[in-house]
């Protein structure tokens, strides 16, 4: 059974740090395209980051560029999210996903595998 599973979510004060993980279990998942998203209460669910399966190919949305940063371990098949000077409007569950094609898309049709998501709550 293929799962990925975040965690590392949790309350922090604007302008603080968390590091969330995403870790890949039933299948490797070191050529695939790993992303994080995210959904605030009431929005659509959102694009974050992706990181390609070829090293030092990634993607921000321009709302966290400079503030987050994606990397992965194909050894652990993990993917990261280090998101520094955090802000109120960071506030959401995010999740990572997986896809089988070699575009860094922003668009969440396009993955194949989600995680079950991890709760950051960026209070002012």
């Amino acid at each position: 059974q293929v799962q990925l599973v975040e965690s590392g979510g949790g309350l922090v004060q604007a302008g603080g740090s968390l590091r969330l993980s995403c870790a890949g279990s039933g299948r490797t998942f070191s050529s695939y395209v790993m992303a994080w998203f995210r959904q605030a209460p009431g929005k659509e669910r959102e694009f974050v980051a992706a990181i390609s399966w070829r090293p030092g190919i990634t993607r921000y949305a321009d709302s966290v560029k400079g503030r987050f940063t994606i990397s992965r371990d194909n050894a652990k098949n993990t993917i990261y999210l280090q998101m520094n000077s955090l802000k109120p409007d960071d506030t959401a569950i995010y999740y990572c996903a997986a896809n089988r094609r070699t575009a860094l898309s922003d668009y969440p049709g396009e993955y194949d595998y989600w995680g079950q998501g991890t709760q950051v709550t960026v209070s002012s």
